[in-house]
């Protein structure tokens, strides 16, 4: 039995995607209302430029990253609050950054054992007494390794932590710190789905690949060439959305794997970027 496609959703898909109502309700009734499978319709039929829905925020609060002394660790958490209000305060930030020292000094399994830490309970506690609103403990990340660098963008909205192997460099160094944030900037800014395309999930190159081959075959053009163009439009999806492949923010005639090897080659030793962790306010 087919479910009946609603003007909400259809009105949720046009939102998403960016695609006309009449499309977005075909799209709907050939995937029998599942919006996900609607959205790679609409990508197919080259309507849809936009293939993930935005994070709507449900929550505020602020979001606290902190790097230890020797920047071979840091830690990242969400605290929640009620209103915009109490989250930009100075004290409630305060509270923020105390709970995150504790996690980068004490670096728990996960959030839950965090939450379970006597001194983040009763700053949690003290938290709301003072500030006069729920308060919760939403997220928690930590990275260990050879160099780490942090970025808190928008007073606390986006927070990143970048992990990097390290070699022949002071990773506390001012030069290394600066070189880090830049690329911590660059995850904040353009939220890549992965460190390099080997990193890309299995399951998520497939499926891109599988769209552009649908896209592909719809020019009519012979099998070869389709096979080429799959394949040109899955080398700009790495571009776009594979961090080291990205041209760097601050200078788009280089990537940040370009600008990272021109840094460790400034410095004299070597920098490899391993990984990173991206907190959205209320995502």
């Amino acid at each position: 039995m087919n479910m009946a496609i609603t003007a909400s959703m259809v009105k949720e898909l046009r939102e998403m995607t960016g695609a006309g109502m009449m499309e977005c309700k075909k799209a709907l009734t050939e995937a029998e209302a599942n919006m996900e499978k609607a959205v790679d319709l609409l990508r197919e039929w080259g309507l849809a430029s936009v293939a993930k829905k935005a994070g709507r925020s449900t929550n505020e609060g602020t979001v606290m990253a902190l790097v230890s002394a020797d920047a071979k660790s840091g830690a990242m958490i969400e605290l929640n609050c009620e209103t915009d209000f109490v989250g930009i305060n100075e004290k409630f930030k305060g509270y923020a950054e105390k709970i995150t020292k504790i996690a980068l000094e004490t670096k728990p399994a996960d959030v839950e054992a965090l939450r379970e830490n006597a001194d983040v309970a009763a700053e949690i506690t003290d938290c709301i007494h003072v500030m006069g609103e729920n308060t919760q403990l939403n997220r928690y990340a930590l990275v260990e390794g050879s160099g780490v660098c942090s970025y808190i963008h928008m007073g606390g909205k986006i927070g990143v932590l970048v992990l990097f192997d390290v070699e022949g460099i002071d990773p506390a160094s001012e030069a290394f710190q600066t070189y880090g944030r830049d690329v911590a900037m660059q995850v904040a800014a353009l939220n890549p789905v992965a460190p390099n395309r080997e990193a890309v999930p299995a399951d998520i190159a497939a499926k891109e690949m599988e769209i552009y081959k649908a896209q592909a075959a719809q020019s009519g053009k012979p099998e070869n060439i389709q096979e080429k163009i799959a394949s040109g439009r899955m080398e700009k999806y790495y571009a776009e959305n594979c961090l080291t492949e990205q041209a760097f923010v601050k200078d788009g005639d280089m990537t940040v794997r370009e600008y990272t090897d021109k840094v460790a080659k400034e410095l004299g030793g070597s920098i490899k970027v391993v990984d990173f962790v991206r907190f959205a306010l209320g995502e």
